[in-house]
């Protein structure tokens, strides 16, 4: 079953690439361009991808299941210290926003890094500055990288951890996060911004949109076609 942004394909015929395969079905649109929820903030500055997931996890085959295992060591590093890590809190699940601070997703350019937070349930992320692979993976897989000014990350973070029900607004367009009356301004690469609004970012959905000319070019390949198509 398809989920939102996944695409369902049919069987393949390996002899032939032609109308025995099946169109691809997609459920929702790619365009991106506001985001609702709550908020968990972890604080710290130059988090890197191995603390958001460990290397022991890039040996999976799929990202499934990544998001269980977000932030693993520091939230079993918190527990055995009798603490609790934000994202173990009751008040903070099903928080569709991460907070941070500066330098988020340092390190290695592991792709599991973003998806973990994704498949967690955080649908963008706040910080005051990310590291440039980090943002480009993210914005890969549809998940907003947005930044803002020091000074109103610490008031959000206030927010957020004092008032965990709070619900915060990004918009896009606009260039703003929102909560009740506040509006903060949030800045992040005019290329990235694009792609999200458009949904430029979704490659899945861009071969979906010219499949007609994805089967086209598919059948002059000579090991899709079975090795009976013409060489161009």
């Amino acid at each position: 079953m398809s989920g939102p942004g996944q695409v369902r394909w049919g069987p393949v015929d390996r002899g032939q690439f032609d109308s025995r395969v099946q169109m691809p079905t997609t459920s929702t649109s790619s365009k991106i361009s506001r985001v609702q929820g709550r908020a968990v903030a972890v604080r710290a500055n130059d988090i890197d991808t191995d603390r958001i997931i460990p290397a022991r996890y890039l040996k999976t085959i799929t990202f499934d299941g990544l998001g269980d295992h977000l932030f693993e060591d520091d939230r079993a590093e918190l527990t055995r210290r009798g603490e609790t890590h934000p994202l173990d809190r009751a008040a903070h699940k099903g928080a569709h926003f991460l907070f941070a601070e500066s330098n988020f997703g340092c390190g290695s350019s592991r792709e599991h890094a973003p998806q973990a937070i994704l498949r967690w349930g955080i649908k963008a992320i706040v910080a005051i500055s990310f590291a440039e692979i980090f943002a480009g993976n993210s914005v890969m897989i549809g998940l907003p990288c947005v930044s803002v000014a020091p000074d109103e990350m610490a008031t959000l973070m206030t927010i957020c951890e004092s008032e965990p029900a709070t619900e915060f607004e990004l918009d896009l367009e606009a260039k703003t996060l929102t909560t009740g009356s506040r509006a903060f301004e949030i800045t992040m690469p005019d290329s990235a911004r694009s792609s999200l609004l458009s949904g430029n970012w979704d490659a899945t959905a861009l071969l979906v949109a010219d499949y007609e000319q994805v089967q086209q070019t598919a059948a002059r390949l000579p090991y899709v076609s079975g090795w009976t198509a013409p060489v161009a």
